[in-house]
C-alpha cells in the first residue's frame, strides 16, 4: 500500500505517524489504525458540515480504537485534531481532551496545543509545523503567509488563531469565508460570515452588511441545523 493513500487532513500540521504505518515496503495497517483514521476523517467531516451527533460518535468510535494501544500520546494527537477544528470555526475552548493527556505528549504537540490557544512562546514557534510556523513568527503581518498555505483546513486553524490574536484584517476573513465557502465547511463558513458582516456594519457598509446575512441565511437553510454565531 502507498504511504499517499493514508495522508490525510487529519490534524492540521500535525505529524500522523500513527496512520502513516503502511508504506510499499512495509506491513499493512492494522486494523485499530484504519478504524481510527476513518472515523476520525468521518468526525472532521461531520463536525466542519454541522452533524454535531455524529461527529460525537465518529470520535468516540476513534478514541476506544486508539485507546486499545495504551498510547496517550496518540490519543493527544487525536483531541488536538479535534481542537483544531473547532479553532477554524472560531469555536475556542481550553480543549480539555488534550489538557488531560498533555503530561504524555512531546514538546510539538504541547507547542501546537498552545498555537491553537494563541499563547504561543516565541521559543517555541520552530517546534510548529512549517506553515503553521511562518504564520506564528509574522504575526499581524500573517496575510501572505496564509495566502501560501495549501492545505484550506490548515488555512482555517490559522485563521482562527490570529482571530483570537487580534491580527484579523478584512482580507483574513475574507480568505476564510472564501476557504470555507470552497469546501463547503458550513460550520466556519457561518462563523466567518458573522465576522464579517459584523465588520461591514461597524464600517458603516449596510449594504454589504445585509448582503451577508442573507448569504448567512441561505447557508443555515433551516432551524434544525443548530449553529449559532460565536
Amino acid at each position: 500500500m502507498n504511504c499517499s493513500l493514508l495522508v490525510s487532513r487529519l490534524m492540521p500540521g500535525i505529524a500522523v505517524a500513527v496512520f502513516l504505518v503502511a508504506c510499499a515496503s512495509g506491513p499493512p495497517p492494522r486494523d485499530w489504525q484504519m478504524n481510527a483514521k476513518g472515523s476520525l476523517e468521518r468526525a472532521l467531516n461531520a463536525y466542519l458540515t454541522g452533524n454535531a451527533r455524529v461527529e460525537v460518535q465518529e470520535f468516540q468510535r476513534a478514541r476506544g480504537e486508539i485507546a486499545k494501544t495504551g498510547r496517550a500520546d496518540l490519543l493527544a494527537r487525536a483531541e488536538l485534531m479535534r481542537c483544531a477544528a473547532r479553532v477554524a470555526s472560531l469555536e475556542f475552548d481550553e480543549c480539555e481532551g488534550f489538557v488531560k493527556l498533555r503530561a504524555d505528549t512531546d514538546l510539538p504537540e504541547r507547542a501546537y496545543a498552545d498555537y491553537l490557544a494563541a499563547r504561543i512562546s516565541p521559543q517555541d514557534v520552530a517546534l510548529l509545523p512549517p506553515q503553521h510556523r511562518e504564520v506564528a513568527a509574522a504575526g499581524s503581518a500573517a496575510a501572505a503567509a496564509l495566502q501560501r498555505m495549501q492545505d484550506p483546513l490548515s488555512k482555517l486553524v490559522a485563521c482562527g488563531v490570529l482571530f483570537q490574536f487580534g491580527w484579523v484584517d478584512d482580507r483574513v476573513v475574507a480568505l476564510a469565508v472564501d476557504t470555507a465557502s470552497a469546501e463547503g465547511w458550513r460550520r466556519p463558513l457561518l462563523a466567518w460570515l458573522h465576522v464579517q458582516a459584523r465588520r461591514a456594519a461597524a464600517a458603516g457598509d449596510i449594504d454589504a452588511a445585509e448582503r451577508l446575512r442573507r448569504r448567512i441565511g441561505l447557508v443555515q437553510g433551516d432551524a434544525e441545523f443548530g449553529i449559532t454565531a460565536p
